[in-house]
């Protein structure tokens, strides 16, 4: 059964991670995603572990479900090529600087002249309309100009940046969101536009969700920083034989966790009688919980809550994924088999569609796999495509 955005055609001019997993996503839900890279290739290709040089485990999760085709945009030849491909695709996704684009001739007022109903989305770090808009960005830098490594300076004490490349991640679902509405418009109106997804102003509206907390008002009520999330307490708590994440959060939540542990002693307290109350005493609870957990086992607790509404867990590792048993129970890990690199394991698509289901269709291609089939597709002539190859502004992969 084909995904939601089968038919939809899409030139992908990224790298690294935000672009690549981004399309990989909309790649699973049915789109042909065209991954166009330059002769030396997308320079994930050589991080990680790998069996072929050019195929190592960080390019492999971010590109299945893509064709790739090498062009090298700047000669005359690759960037005719691509426009003779943007003539009958959908959607280009770059995460270049705007400037490189307009020094290539390939920005959006030149794509929308061979394609006006084009959705040309730029995901980069700084909207192009700020005094930012030139630099360039990776996620360690969005992450300490968004105030993400601060926030771990007022926990840990100095500032730090996440172990997830969160930025990137973030910004790639925005654009998932962003090209989605953009083909809803489109099949409305029959207009195309262009989308600019900034990394910075993606993370700031990310983080202040919950984080703006007193500067909401004019003037300020209070600082910022959602006070329960910003305690050093805020932690998995120690069990007699482990580790254990439980969140007694609402007052319902409380009044349960009371009971069962045998705390009711709490119950009587002003300082934890309601959920504004307990997050005033952040610190104060999430000690009391502590002590309290450190009575009893991870699997006693998981047993004794997991038929209640409290939020309560084991604390896996990155290994413990891979054999946890509700992921394997709901076929989360897929196999797939490479013809070059053998066995693969795949992240399923997260999300389920009841008709019209995402799916794993093509292994992560190797560079230029597909280069002539699409150069073809885009009515290039054989002769040309020869002359391409030659001049190396294409190649294709040998089988």
């Amino acid at each position: 059964m084909p995904g939601p955005l089968d038919g939809v055609r899409i030139l992908e001019l990224t790298s690294v991670v935000l672009g690549p997993w981004a399309c990989q996503l909309l790649a699973d839900m049915g789109a042909d995603v065209i991954k166009i890279e330059a002769p030396r290739g997308d320079s994930n290709r050589l991080l990680g572990s790998y069996h072929t040089e050019g195929m190592a485990a960080l390019y492999m999760t971010c590109n299945r479900n893509k064709r790739s085709l090498v062009l090298d945009l700047k000669q005359n030849n690759g960037r005719e090529a691509l426009l003779r491909l943007a003539e009958i695709a959908d959607v280009i996704v770059h995460n270049n600087r705007p400037q490189v684009m307009t020094r290539l001739k390939l920005d959006y007022e030149d794509i929308k002249q061979v394609n006006p109903e084009i959705i040309y989305c730029g995901a980069y770090g700084y909207s192009k309309k700020g005094p930012y808009g030139n630099r360039g960005a990776l996620d360690d830098s969005i992450q300490a100009v968004s105030g993400v490594a601060k926030l771990n300076e007022m926990v840990l004490g100095e500032p730090r940046y996440l172990p997830t490349i969160i930025a990137d991640k973030t910004t790639a679902m925005t654009v998932v969101q962003t090209i989605c509405a953009a083909l809803f418009h489109r099949e409305r109106t029959g207009q195309g536009q262009e989308i600019e997804v900034p990394m910075f102003e993606t993370m700031v509206s990310y983080l202040m969700a919950e984080h703006l907390w007193g500067m909401v008002f004019e003037p300020p009520l209070d600082k910022p920083g959602y006070t329960r999330l910003m305690s050093s307490q805020r932690k998995p708590y120690k069990t007699k034989d482990g580790f254990i994440a439980i969140l007694p959060y609402l007052d319902a939540h409380w009044e349960t966790f009371c009971k069962l542990s045998g705390r009711t002693d709490l119950l009587a307290e002003d300082r934890f009688r309601t959920l504004a109350a307990r997050v005033d005493n952040i610190d104060d609870t999430y000690l009391e919980t502590a002590k309290t957990m450190a009575t009893r086992t991870t699997q006693e607790w998981v047993d004794l809550f997991c038929d209640t509404s409290v939020p309560v867990i084991v604390v896996n590792s990155l290994e413990d994924l891979i054999t946890d048993p509700h992921l394997n129970s709901v076929g989360f890990w897929q196999t797939i088999e490479h013809p070059t690199e053998g066995t693969l394991r795949m992240p399923a698509f997260p999300a389920t569609f009841s008709k019209t289901p995402a799916d794993i269709r093509r292994h992560p291609p190797r560079l230029g796999e597909h280069s002539i089939e699409i150069l073809k597709e885009a009515g290039i002539e054989q002769t040309t495509i020869d002359s391409m190859l030659d001049s190396s502004v294409t190649i294709q992969a040998k089988n």
